[in-house]
């Protein structure tokens, strides 16, 4: 997120920029932030990433910024499966060229097995690694992804990082419903108390979305809450059925 850096000096990024990072593992399932770390502009993303401990099995897809050979041997070493779209500027030799069933996407290109031969990647991720090339039909150019993954088929790993955008739908959520487009404050304490803030009501709007049995689109239950903040009701109830009528209120003698 970028700032005025004349107003807020401890978000360095560059000379005449400043800016704000937030660092963030988002659940597939849930599309909620397992983990967050809010940094300023000069944050690294693989040096954040590389504090991070994922359970054996667990699936981390992840841009170009983070192909970090370092950083895709530890997660490899711990059990770790990880899709990362790859530099355009990664060496490497292929090993073998992997069939491609005729049931395959035809934006599958090619999936290869290859060793990376850069002067510092190749001591870095000395193992073999599956190489994807993927055409964006959308956009029109190539992609190529990085996995340890050699069981699944080409087509299922190129769909778990199209999955992947699917994090543009939690800031749009984040964005629109709250209404974030300036901090009130200034200095780093403030600005990071207006971020969790956030966070901490978008996970409370999901809770009551997901054991609500009327069926919310999560903007409507946010404008809907805003519009009841001062009523007398039993929340729970009142998710569930949002538009049945008040009850009586008691005759006065």
């Amino acid at each position: 997120m970028s700032l005025c850096l004349e107003m807020y000096d401890w978000a360095l990024y560059t000379h005449t920029k400043g800016a704000v990072k937030m660092h963030k593992v988002l659940d597939f399932e849930t599309l909620l932030p397992e983990f967050v770390c809010i940094t300023n502009g000069k944050g690294a993303d693989n040096t954040i990433a590389k504090k991070l401990h994922f359970a054996r099995g667990t699936i981390v897809v992840a841009d170009r910024i983070y192909s970090d050979t370092e950083l895709l041997n530890h997660w490899d070493s711990t059990g770790v499966v990880f899709i990362v779209r790859g530099r355009d500027n990664i060496q490497f030799e292929s090993i073998r060229e992997r069939d491609l069933p005729d049931t395959t996407s035809q934006e599958i290109l090619i999936d290869e097995e290859v060793r990376l031969t850069g002067v510092e990647t190749a001591s870095k991720y000395p193992k073999k690694i599956r190489r994807i090339g993927i055409y964006n039909v959308q956009g029109g150019y190539t992609i190529d992804l990085y996995t340890n993954d050699f069981k699944h088929a080409a087509s299922t790993i190129a769909a778990l990082y199209r999955s992947r955008w699917k994090i543009e739908i939690f800031f749009r959520n984040l964005k629109q419903n709250l209404h974030i487009k300036s901090f009130l404050g200034t200095s780093q304490n403030a600005v990071e108390i207006q971020i969790w803030t956030a966070l901490i009501t978008i996970l409370l709007l999901q809770y009551l979305k997901r054991i609500a049995k009327h069926p919310w689109c999560l903007s409507n239950l946010t404008a809907s809450l805003r519009l009841n903040t001062f009523t007398k009701i039993d929340l729970f109830e009142w998710i569930n059925e949002p538009f049945s009528p008040p009850p009586d209120e008691p005759e006065i003698a």
